[in-house]
């Protein structure tokens, strides 16, 4: 299984890669068109009405495909078309001939024809396959009209690829959307489905492999990617059996002062329980008393300021370093950072860190590319506007990828659909996360973990995805209801199904 996602020009590729082996368009259409009906029949009675709406490109096709099967089947079915078939070229105008239903036709010029919440009173299903992922601009006109009356419909509806009116590259809504119940996509999902709002337009997402093989994606070499475990597997940090707690890396978290201690303590225990064979929190002298009352498996070591930071970190042993949850904003945090960075160690920036630093963005990114650190950074939008405010207008994946390459560090854009973008254009997007984890400290949690896969040895990109991962199972462990103070705990149970997957 790969967790590569295709943009709509990719799957294109994909499908013209396929022909080009020697699989013809009209069989992938007729599978595509297979699947579809299977969907539709799962979700209307025998013999029950369903209303396929096919646009002038290929999706309509599958929609015909669709309609013929399902019409085989017994159901009553209604075949609507955008526009006149006239237009229909290659293999959607040779399913539409093999269809030899009747249809209407919706349009006649730049109007629809007739009431179409009418039109759509008694149908148990409504097929989507007006657009998918081929639409190139913005929804409007009848077309918009038609959208807004299959969703004000009480019919389920099926979207063929993706719903018409969703962005397949951004997952952004173009003019107006459709609403889907459940949506069918081939071969591979699209960043669309993953990205919000679109995701939130998707319903189910059903996968249909409809005979495109994987080996197209050598040629095609997508750049993007569902966080999940096929993404990273084979870099998670496998514990050897002769291993001990100094070959599992050794993790520090710097603590604010002492109104502020309890973030960073929420990082050495998600670094702990993640598996860094040692954490140390660095604490400020005000602030040991209330530290040590807290701590038992991970270690105290007072730090004080900026200055203290070089010697304490001259111990090579100490290879990884997270700084920022409950640091504080201001001069020292900058010169802290700066210190860690200039000691080369793996690191992560989170929270105040990345906020102290929001009045000269670039100075920190240059320090990270002239020292080489292998850094990731954590930014929820609004830390994400501080450091970046001209990339505000792009997408989401966009923004993630050039902020990365801006900064020369792995990016953790925090968010129900978090996206993990690396300088060379890599990028993740999660779906795991339940909503759950908005929630006071969550974010520090996740920065802990990251910080204790980069102590094991996991390189930036694929221990930030993996850090990613890993929070949205603990969430969903812990369930309603959770607090920060949960999430180190229910770690326990991914972890154990990452451990039972090795063996």
């Amino acid at each position: 299984m790969t967790a590569a996602l295709l943009t709509p020009d990719e799957m294109g590729q994909a499908d013209r890669l396929t022909i080009e082996g020697g699989l013809p368009g009209l069989d992938l259409m007729e599978r595509a068109g297979s699947a579809v009906a299977g969907m539709a029949a799962n979700h209307a009675p025998a013999g029950g009405r369903i209303h396929i709406l096919c646009g002038p490109g290929n999706n309509g096709g599958d929609g015909f495909v669709a309609a013929r099967l399902l019409a085989e089947q017994g159901y009553d079915v209604r075949v609507d078309l955008l526009k006149s078939p006239s237009g229909l070229k290659g293999d959607a105008a040779a399913a539409f001939a093999a269809m030899t239903l009747p249809f209407e036709i919706l349009t006649s010029g730049d109007q629809l024809i007739g009431h179409m919440a009418d039109r759509f009173t008694g149908a148990d299903v409504i097929i989507d396959a007006l657009f998918g992922a081929g639409l190139d601009r913005p929804l409007s006109g009848p077309a918009a009209e038609l959208v807004e009356a299959v969703n004000g419909s009480n019919a389920a509806i099926i979207a063929v690829d993706l719903p018409s009116g969703i962005n397949g590259a951004t997952g952004e809504i173009m003019g107006s959307a459709i609403k889907a119940h459940a949506t069918v996509t081939f071969f591979l999902k699209k960043p669309g489905h993953l990205l919000f709002p679109g995701r939130g337009l998707c319903g189910s997402i059903t996968v249909a492999q409809i005979g495109i093989e994987t080996d197209v994606l050598d040629k095609i070499g997508p750049a993007a990617f569902e966080n999940t475990p096929d993404l990273w597997l084979a870099s998670w940090p496998r514990p050897a059996v002769e291993g001990h707690k100094y070959s599992k890396g050794h993790a520090v978290v710097f603590s604010g002062p002492m109104a502020r201690t309890g973030a960073a303590r929420l990082s050495a225990m998600a670094a702990l329980r993640t598996g860094a064979g040692l954490v140390t929190l660095a604490s400020p002298p005000d602030a040991m008393m209330v530290n040590a009352s807290h701590l038992t498996a991970v270690m105290l070591k007072k730090v004080s300021g900026p200055e203290a930071i070089p010697e304490f970190l001259s111990d090579p042993r100490l290879n990884a370093v997270l700084i920022g949850p409950g640091y504080g904003i201001g001069e020292d945090t900058q010169a802290a950072v700066e210190a860690i960075i200039a000691t080369g160690r793996s690191l992560v920036l989170d929270a105040d860190a990345l906020t102290s630093f929001s009045k000269n963005p670039q100075k920190l990114f240059d320090l990270i590319k002239e020292n080489a650190s292998s850094a990731i950074l954590t930014p929820h939008d609004g830390e994400f506007q501080h450091l970046f405010p001209d990339l505000t207008g792009l997408d989401k994946l966009a923004r993630a990828r050039e902020a990365a390459r801006r900064s020369g560090a792995i990016l953790i854009l925090k968010g129900p659909d978090t996206v993990i973008a690396a300088p060379d254009g890599r990028a993740a997007i999660n779906c795991n996360a339940p909503p759950f984890l908005a929630t006071a400290g969550s974010g520090d949690v996740l920065a802990g973990i990251g910080v204790g896969l980069l102590a094991q040895g996991v390189p930036a990109f694929e221990a930030a995805c993996q850090a990613v991962w890993l929070h949205g199972e603990a969430g969903r462990t812990a369930g309603p209801g959770l607090i920060a103070e949960d999430l180190p705990a229910a770690l326990r149970e991914p972890l154990r199904h990452l451990w039972t997957s090795l063996a």
